[in-house]
């Protein structure tokens, strides 16, 4: 199993859901991804669950706190980002026009978090490691593979993550006419994406859309359905790429599965 021992600044180092059933959408994502899960107490009455891949972690769980269910906030996957200085980062990211729903804040000793929201709407959070690294499991069934930002303003979305990230952006040149995709690219690795905008996008809230490695994206996707979860957009395939659904779980949190292309011998 390929294993993560650290992760590179501006990658995509943890995935965490929240969701109005902590126990029933365990056991959702324990039968479609394989995941165990560990929990740990947090405090009376709660608890935040580890989903882990032959005992490393691949991401996390906890209950929506009232709070956020009051002001409207629906069940999601929050996308994380590493980063070497939470609280230099998150300066720098209301500087160049994002705000912060939660300025830099301890967990415990694991490490040091804000969540921001981008100029454009869509929200994401930072992660600044201490004892706790996160994702470490990569290329498995069940494991975060890549990420895409829906926007309504992807010009504005490239500059502010060029800053503050210092990622690139490149335009998928396949088609005819090309697609409009924009691939998001950290140091040498392309990590994520940015759709182009359709017919669609002026209903979708702004999001960061977290994917999971699937080895058969139509066989998970009906049992995901069979076990509750609703299709957004049904399974289809991407020439030259591969596979992939996007899908609400039974709480109502959106995330896609990725098949890729089988490897060249």
């Amino acid at each position: 199993m390929p294993t993560i021992d650290h992760h590179k600044p501006g990658a995509f180092c943890w995935v965490e859901l929240s969701t109005t059933d902590q126990n029933a959408a365990k056991g959702f994502y324990e039968s479609i991804f394989g995941w165990t899960s560990k929990d740990e107490p947090m405090g009376p009455g709660s608890f935040y669950t580890m989903f882990q891949l032959a005992g490393r972690d691949v991401g996390a769980g906890a209950t929506l706190r009232p709070e956020l269910l009051a002001a409207g906030v629906p069940p999601h996957w929050a996308l994380y980002i590493q980063v070497e200085n939470a609280d230099a980062t998150a300066a720098h990211a209301a500087a160049s026009g994002g705000k912060l729903l939660a300025p830099p804040f301890d967990v415990m000793d694991v490490g040091r978090m804000s969540v921001i929201q981008d100029p454009t709407g869509a929200a994401f959070c930072i992660w600044q490691p201490n004892k706790g690294m996160g994702i470490q499991v990569e290329g498995e069934h069940g494991s975060l593979c890549w990420a895409d930002l829906n926007t309504p303003n992807p010009e504005r979305a490239q500059r502010f993550y060029a800053d503050v990230f210092g990622w690139k952006f490149t335009a998928d040149t396949h088609g005819d006419p090309p697609s409009g995709y924009l691939h998001i690219q950290n140091g040498e690795e392309f990590i994520g994406g940015i759709p182009p905008l359709g017919p669609q996008s002026a209903h979708i809230p702004p999001h960061w859309m977290s994917y999971f490695m699937v080895t058969d994206c139509d066989a998970t996707a009906a049992q995901a359905k069979q076990l509750g979860a609703t299709f957004c957009l049904e399974s289809m395939t991407l020439e030259n790429v591969g596979r992939f659904s996007i899908l609400k779980d039974p709480q109502g949190a959106v995330f896609a599965l990725f098949q890729p292309l089988p490897a060249k011998p």
